[in-house]
């Protein structure tokens, strides 16, 4: 009953057209024809969850169904969140400025509420800054996110300032933070935004915290690692160094960045050790929300906590690249009951 549920909501909100030719793009790819890449998406909606975007993004039209059933999909994802976290505790991650305050001793970084901050405080917020991350409170995947750089010499002008507190009110950016300065390494793989790893935890019965995965998310030509805006992501080990190429949203692969023309396969994640520690100590803040996805920075010193997600996006190799042909299901099932 629980698959029909899900399977007749998303039928309610499919875009149809979008569906249709990601299946024509798919077809072209594996010399199928769009009708049977069509009823093959459908077949696996109904029998693994999975939505068109996962058929196309963890590769379904190159997997047998034993291989397709060891994937996290939407559905399962959806399942997983239902059961483990408390919905009347999603405001304490989802709103940017509850997670601020809760998580202050984690965020390596400095911030306001413009809300209830008069100009004065603003001016003086700012002053000894060179760079403000400015962020609405009710949108998410980057959207609305902005690092603003600090002009001093126009500083010294009240006018200009008032300028910038006013237009940030007017565009309801009202979180205020400190710019937190990356890794000297992940600076020069992509400077442009900062670059951040997804860890996805889940606490488990006995209360100990499982790193289930670790995702490297890299910007590319935008201020923002986001997928949605054009940047990439890729798989860390548990040592730190990443294992396969990346991939962006419209299923590009990169072996190099480029950008930065740095190599991405081997690349290491600068103070990795430090992740653990750090990540297991965070992840009991809220234990009524037992299955999260961690945006982390590695900083110049050490680690910090950008936000988290209590629906974590789901993140498994390309078999096409890794070779990897099972998903990451077992592994959830190690430590959930699903």
């Amino acid at each position: 009953m629980k698959k029909i549920k899900y399977t007749l909501k998303k039928l309610r909100t499919l875009r149809y057209k979008e569906f249709y030719n990601k299946a024509k793009e798919i077809g072209k790819k594996v010399n199928k024809s769009t009708l049977f890449i069509l009823f093959d998406m459908a077949r696996c909606a109904i029998k693994y969850g999975s939505g068109y975007m996962d058929y196309f993004e963890f590769e379904f039209y190159l997997l047998n169904d034993s291989e397709r059933a060891t994937y996290v999909t939407g559905r399962i994802n959806s399942d997983i969140v239902g059961k483990y976290n408390n919905k009347a505790d999603y405001d304490k991650l989802s709103d940017k400025v509850k997670f601020n305050n809760l998580f202050r001793d984690f965020l390596g970084r400095d911030f306001i509420d413009l809300r209830y901050t008069a100009f004065k405080e603003f001016k003086e917020f700012i002053k000894d800054k060179e760079k403000i991350v400015v962020k609405p409170l009710n949108l998410c995947g980057g959207k609305g996110v902005e690092v603003i750089e600090i002009d001093k010499s126009r500083l010294k002008n009240e006018y200009n300032v008032l300028k910038i507190y006013n237009n940030l009110v007017k565009n309801e950016q009202f979180l205020i933070e400190e710019y937190i300065e990356q890794h000297e390494s992940l600076r020069r793989l992509y400077g442009g935004s900062v670059n951040s790893l997804r860890v996805i935890t889940f606490l488990d019965d006995n209360g100990e915290v499982q790193i289930l995965n670790v995702i490297l998310k890299v910007g590319n030509g935008a201020s923002v690692d986001n997928f949605s805006a054009g940047g990439m992501y890729t798989f860390v080990n548990d040592k730190g160094e990443v294992f396969v190429p990346a991939i962006d949203e419209k299923g590009n692969v990169f072996d190099k960045h480029p950008v930065s023309g740095v190599k991405i396969k081997g690349f290491r994640v600068p103070n990795f050790d430090k992740i653990k520690p750090f990540i297991k100590e965070l992840a009991k803040i809220v234990p009524s929300i037992r299955y999260v996805g961690w945006d982390i920075v590695i900083t110049k010193t050490g680690v910090a906590v950008i936000e988290g997600n209590e629906f974590p996006g789901i993140f498994q190799p390309k078999s096409s690249i890794s070779g990897i042909r099972i998903g990451s299901l077992p592994k959830f099932k190690e430590y959930m009951n699903i």
